[in-house]
């Protein structure tokens, strides 16, 4: 049984939700059920095996009755369903509750999707920095709970010191095409939705610093856009708008790896990096920010992509630069990102999540 906030959305939990969950029903032989929140009538943006069941709890009002709803919802949930294991998908502070709510006779594994900076968000304030360290405190005690803590790169495991039940598990690649792209099309691509954690409003900085030396590339931005518009308003304060395309998530990105020739990641955290694997996939030299935690752990510096300083703009113009000033290069690291990439291929990533489950469930039984 997975639990999780939701399905519907264009993320990369979903995206690692659909693939994980779809291959252990079709190829692993596990009934598998997906548990979410507010989704009675469930219409994934990704696509989702048929075998697996969903189930809905319907959660509203203020703080307790929200919190009174999850919990009977959750435990008629896993009463009815009676599952060997639970792997529990949800970044909240609510999740690391669950070995209290739930007990602890069935197994339980935690899914850390996210770095802890997802926290942090343009100048908080005194009270709200005092709030987030609470929380951190609080998860770092409530973790050990589970059966297992899972994290997705080795760089994420530095930030769970005081766990003793730490695992790292890569997330898989939904997709490997035969062919790749041909780098040819002077595009350039970036990948997420419009939040402080992306650091589009970085890319696009730098992307000015770019158009101050050449305008014959384009810059291709997908992701779900904030409602003030706020990456086109700054495009248009800059005036770079006519050198910058922001479409809406599409379930077709594979598309569009194939028809650009860099992939750039601006993110100030990540908790893993699909953007990089998926591009990286496709045959893309990929240029990132050494953020914490994902790109150094994928992209191994001036062999498959470029690392720069964490927010620094002017080094991210340089490398997107380098790249696009020399075909030898851009060719050769696009080989090897795509050889290199493979070690997250769904048959490397899924057994690690079979042996696991198995592990935990037998070790539960004696």
């Amino acid at each position: 049984l997975y639990i999780t906030n939701g399905i519907t959305g264009p993320g990369g939990l979903e995206r690692v939700l659909s693939i994980k969950a779809s291959l252990l029903a079709d190829h692993y032989g596990y009934e598998v059920h997906i548990v979410s929140l507010n989704e009675s009538k469930p219409n994934p943006f990704y696509s989702f095996s048929t075998a697996i069941q969903f189930h809905n709890i319907t959660v509203s009002g203020n703080p307790l009755k929200y919190l009174a709803q999850y919990i009977q919802g959750i435990r008629a949930i896993v009463k009815k369903v009676q599952p060997d294991i639970i792997s529990v998908c949800d970044d909240g502070l609510k999740a690391f509750f669950l070995p209290f709510i739930l007990g602890k006779k069935i197994p339980l594994v935690y899914e850390r999707h996210v770095s802890k900076a997802i926290e942090w968000h343009h100048q908080p304030s005194w009270i709200e920095k005092k709030w987030i360290r609470l929380k951190w405190q609080w998860m770092s005690v409530l973790g050990n709970q589970f059966d297992a803590f899972v994290v997705l790169t080795q760089g994420n495991l530095k930030e769970w010191p005081h766990l003793k039940n730490t695992q790292v598990i890569s997330n898989p690649l939904p997709f490997f095409p035969e062919e790749s792209a041909t780098l040819q099309n002077k595009k350039i691509i970036a990948v997420g939705k419009h939040s402080y954690q992306k650091g589009f409003d970085l890319l696009l900085q730098a992307w000015k610093l770019v158009l101050s030396h050449t305008t014959e590339w384009e810059l291709n931005v997908y992701g779900k856009s904030d409602h003030e518009q706020t990456l086109q308003q700054l495009a248009h304060g800059l005036k770079i708008e006519s050198f910058v395309n922001f479409h809406p998530p599409t379930k077709n990105i594979k598309n569009q790896y194939l028809d650009s020739s860099i992939c750039v990641v601006s993110s100030r955290f990540e908790g893993f990096g699909m953007t990089l694997i998926e591009a990286m996939a496709c045959g893309l030299p990929c240029v990132a920010f050494d953020c914490p935690h994902g790109p150094a752990d994928i992209i191994t510096h001036q062999e498959d992509g470029i690392l720069v300083e964490n927010g620094n703009v002017s080094a991210l113009a340089d490398a997107m630069m380098q790249l696009m000033a020399d075909d030898h290069m851009l060719k050769l690291m696009g080989e090897n990102a795509k050889m290199k990439v493979t070690r997250y291929l769904p048959d490397v990533i899924l057994p690690q999540w079979d042996s696991l489950f198995r592990q935990l469930c037998t070790r539960k039984s004696k």
